[in-house]
């Protein structure tokens, strides 16, 4: 077929290189002018085929991920930019690390429903330092198909046990780096597909899926297939039971958010909701008490206090304003209490609130009591002496009469 005819079909492409010390500086950019012909043979583009480049020896380096570039030009900038690590072959952890994260959705790769293959190629020179036979083993197992390219020294053993059956499509060995160039040909043949989807001859608006020597369409995410199966409709992906919002849902260009109620706060699994403590310091306004209702909050006052009509702030209340106290006469304020007290002429009974009408002797003091007491005693006192002198007086004069009388005889 001729180069306009041949478009390779939609991959999800990850490159993976070893850059280990046993791949001399200039052999390392072999390597990456096979990457950049390789991009060259590439139907590349976000709908087309999506290329990542990973780099490794003893660890792993994810040059850029699927979702980083859609065009050739960037591509190979990008791999021109690239440095080698020169140290160890650990081919098993570069190929976990493909599998843990770059063919991720967050990382550009399509969802499973596209039925968009993932291919893995692996270029390497030597003998894996770690166990990649069950790594590998679980990646193809993980629906990925992986291409072992083996130069000079390779293992030839441990390029047929990660690769993909048939293994005579998938093991491809090169005496040197110099001439790994011509395996892009090879590659061009295997990945160019000469049927309907990858030629764009149908008439599908977003996804064509090949189906033997026909096709399907299909929709992207958030979308779904109309009645004529060709064309695609946004479905409203807040509907009832097409999304896992605990409370409410919020349509987002073909996905949606999560959210929640008022005074409800979102949990870190960006589903579920909780109510959180609308009056904890902080997350009210109000001036004295803060009294949760259902998620929300009121306002209310101190025993003393009447909220104001801002339904926020609190005034001090008048405790002896009619009807507020229960004293029968007199209220009398003390701070934020009252007591109760009696007009003249009134005594305050037992219950501290009722009065009753005081006695004549309840009216003598105490002190009036003691000053009566005193004068009385007074009075005794004066009345005794006064006695006293009048018998003296009395005597004196019978005795001054008697007297007189025998004078004269």
């Amino acid at each position: 077929m001729t180069d306009s005819a041949c478009k390779n079909r939609p991959l999800d492409l990850v490159f993976i290189i070893d850059s280990s010390r046993s791949v001399r500086p200039e052999e390392f950019e072999k390597v990456k002018i096979f990457l950049s012909k390789m991009i060259d043979t590439l139907d590349v583009g976000e709908r087309t085929t999506r290329v990542a480049v990973m780099n490794y020896a003893s660890t792993v380096k994810v040059e850029f991920p699927l979702r980083t570039y859609f065009d050739k030009a960037s591509m190979k900038e990008a791999v021109s930019r690239i440095q080698p690590l020169s140290a160890g072959t650990m081919t098993g952890l570069a190929i976990q690390a493909a599998v843990d994260e770059v063919f991720t959705e967050e990382m550009g790769t399509r969802p499973a429903n596209f039925n968009i293959p993932k291919v893995v190629i692996v270029v390497t020179d030597g003998r894996p330092q770690d166990q990649v036979e069950d790594v590998a083993a679980n990646a193809r197992t993980a629906g990925i198909e992986i291409y072992a390219v083996g130069v000079g020294r390779a293992d030839m053993q441990s390029l047929r046990i990660m690769a993909s059956e048939p293994l005579d499509e998938h093991v491809f060995y090169v005496e040197t780096y110099g001439v790994i160039e011509k395996l892009t040909s090879k590659f061009r043949e295997t990945f160019c597909a000469a049927n309907t989807c990858a030629l764009g001859t149908h008439d599908c608006q977003q996804v064509c899926v090949s189906n033997g020597g026909s096709y399907l369409c299909d929709c992207y995410q958030g979308y779904t297939l109309n009645p004529d199966k060709r064309t695609c409709s946004a479905v409203d992906v807040c509907a009832p039971g097409r999304h896992e919002c605990d409370q409410i849902c919020v349509s987002n260009n073909g996905s949606y958010v999560c959210e929640c109620f008022e005074g409800y706060t979102l949990n870190p699994d960006k589903k579920t909701c909780s109510a959180m403590d609308v009056c904890a310091p902080g997350r009210h306004d109000c001036a004295q008490v803060c009294r949760r209702n259902d998620g929300t909050y009121s306002c209310d006052c101190f025993e003393g206090f009447t909220l104001n009509p801002d339904k926020k702030t609190c005034s001090a209340v008048d405790m002896c304003a009619p009807g507020r106290h229960d004293c029968e006469q007199v209220c009398v304020r003390d701070d934020l209490f009252y007591t109760c007290d009696c007009h003249q002429g009134y005594v305050l009974n037992p219950d501290k609130k009722t009065c009753s009408r005081a006695t004549t002797s309840s009216l003598v003091t105490n002190e009036e009591a003691c000053k009566c007491e005193a004068i009385a005693a007074l009075q005794d006192s004066v009345t005794s002496r006064l006695e006293a002198l009048s018998t003296k007086h009395i005597l004196f004069l019978l005795c001054s009469a008697l007297y007189c009388l025998h004078s004269l005889h």
